[in-house]
């Protein structure tokens, strides 16, 4: 048995749902320049998210929704999950991101995962409170990776995981192969495999035996 867990926001799909989000309530430039400095390791992962979430306060909850329906999934995403499903592996998503966002564009596209680890932009009263909350605030990827194959009954070493940030770099180190989803230049030194596109990847796993030739 084979457990792929997939990192989102810049693997799954081409957005960020804290810039979608900064776009839709005007404080997107701000949003995005936190968001890199994360992303390649300048700033704690969990500093950053709790500072792009502030900016997003009193954000009401009918523009949050409109934010998350504009996040698509990268082309050829969600045939590569059906048919990973289709072959009997194991398929989670592993993000720092916000779990309801991610769950809008699986909805959009018709597709499932096995298993959804994210964090929470919290929201009462009809709007955005500036917090967050979840397991991932603090990375926890590699945690969250090894639970995920203790419940699934795979071992660590038949794992892969995807991704493409700093904080993907515990989840790549303890899987069994990493791989690289145009990486941060701090990730790709720990890849086993680097690829450019959902395409390219999904060679990588039909050469591999993770799933059957299209």
């Amino acid at each position: 048995m084979t457990l792929v867990a997939f990192d989102f926001d810049g693997t799954l799909t081409g957005s960020d749902l804290t810039v979608l989000l900064g776009r839709e309530y005007d404080v997107a430039r701000e949003i995005q320049g936190l968001a890199d400095q994360g992303r390649r390791g300048d700033v704690d992962f969990e500093r950053s998210l709790r500072q792009r979430a502030s900016l997003l306060e009193g954000m009401p909850e009918a523009r949050v929704r409109a934010a998350f329906e504009r996040c698509k999934l990268r082309d050829g995403v969600a045939d590569l999950i059906a048919d990973l499903r289709r072959s009997d592996v194991t398929v989670a998503i592993v993000t720092g991101s916000f779990g309801r966002g991610v769950e809008t564009a699986l909805e959009r596209a018709d597709l499932a995962v096995d298993h959804l680890v994210a964090n929470r932009l919290v929201l009462e009263n009809g709007a955005v409170t500036g917090e967050v909350e979840g397991p991932l605030l603090a990375g926890g990827k590699d945690r969250a990776l090894t639970e995920l194959a203790a419940t699934s009954g795979v071992d660590l070493g038949r794992t892969v995981a995807v991704g493409n940030g700093a904080i993907d770099l515990p989840m790549l180190r303890v899987a069994g192969t990493a791989i690289g989803f145009e990486p941060e230049r701090v990730v790709e030194g720990y890849c086993d495999v680097v690829v450019t596109s959902i395409h390219k990847l999904r060679l990588y796993f039909e050469q591999h035996g993770v799933v059957g030739t299209a």
